[in-house]
């Protein structure tokens, strides 16, 4: 087994698998949590480069699973552990479920491709956008964004996202609008107006684009994202069914909203929530997009 960016922890002789993927153990016959699961740490920066790029290339094959392709539109980026002020994207034109690590592309902040895969065009819209978010926040490890059906018909409707939902918590007081659509972006101006817009916060809604998710790993970027899509469809059909019944939803209090943020809002919550979309892919690809 790879040590560097399989999904699944390693099993050992003595552990039932189920308990071992879980990280469970088993007492008097009962299954007791050992530890929740949490991101690896490196000593080596060359090898957690390596990691991240593994984990990268699953999570567009996660998002190419979820229809999230629209064409050659969509990017996920990370920064470099190795140097900071560079970032791993995928290259122009090259479909989200066929993507490999080898095929992810190194970028500089001047727009410059420095290494990666054979292939080394550069979707503009990608870097105008995610050089100025990892410029703007440092906090951020990934950044995600893609023109998925059900966000970007939210989108066009230029409003927040309502809490109606126990999921919706999730992005309370933390989700942006970017109230404005000047076309693709191709400059870095518009990239910096995204990031600015986006403050400090963990996701925007791009009017009349599509879905922007940040997070401190690429698990929580990725769930967050996912998550955010199914919100906007939820939304959209509770507001069908109650506009049809000359009613509105039901919103959660504020109260309640910021109670429940607190367990599934928080960066942890996203990175242990994205856990099983990364477990499937490995499974289902027999760690193919590590290559």
């Amino acid at each position: 087994m790879s040590s560097t960016a399989t999904a699944t922890e390693t099993q050992t002789a003595t552990k039932p698998a189920s308990a071992a993927r879980d990280n469970l153990t088993i007492t008097s016959g009962k299954p007791e949590f050992k530890a929740f699961p949490k991101p690896p740490v490196f000593e080596d920066k060359y090898k957690e480069r390596e990691y991240l790029k593994g984990r990268l290339a699953a999570a567009f094959r996660i998002f190419g699973k979820n229809g999230y392709d629209e064409g050659v539109a969509g990017h996920i980026t990370i920064r470099d552990p190795v140097d900071a002020t560079t970032f791993w994207v995928n290259p122009f034109g090259v479909a989200f479920s066929l993507i490999k690590a080898s095929d992810l592309i190194h970028v500089d902040h001047e727009g410059n491709v420095i290494g990666g895969g054979e292939v080394r065009l550069l979707n503009t819209a990608a870097y105008a956008i995610h050089s100025a978010i990892h410029t703007a926040r440092p906090d951020v490890m990934c950044a995600a964004h893609s023109h998925s059906i059900y966000g970007r018909s939210f989108c066009a409707l230029g409003k927040p996202l309502d809490i109606i939902t126990q999921d919706s918590c999730a992005f309370y007081n933390d989700l942006a609008v970017y109230k404005q659509f000047n076309g693709i972006v191709l400059a870095a101006e518009e990239g910096k107006n995204i990031a600015s817009a986006l403050g400090n916060k963990k996701a925007a809604l791009l009017q009349n684009h599509g879905l922007l998710t940040v997070g401190k790993t690429i698990e929580e970027a990725v769930f967050w994202f996912v998550s955010l899509e199914k919100c906007c469809h939820a939304q959209l059909m509770a507001d069908a069914a109650a506009i049809g019944k000359g009613g509105e939803t039901i919103k959660i209090p504020d109260e309640d909203a910021a109670f429940t943020y607190k367990s599934v809002g928080t960066p942890f919550a996203g990175y242990f929530s994205a856990k099983p979309l990364f477990d499937v892919i490995h499974k289902e690809t027999n760690g193919d997009y590590l290559q």
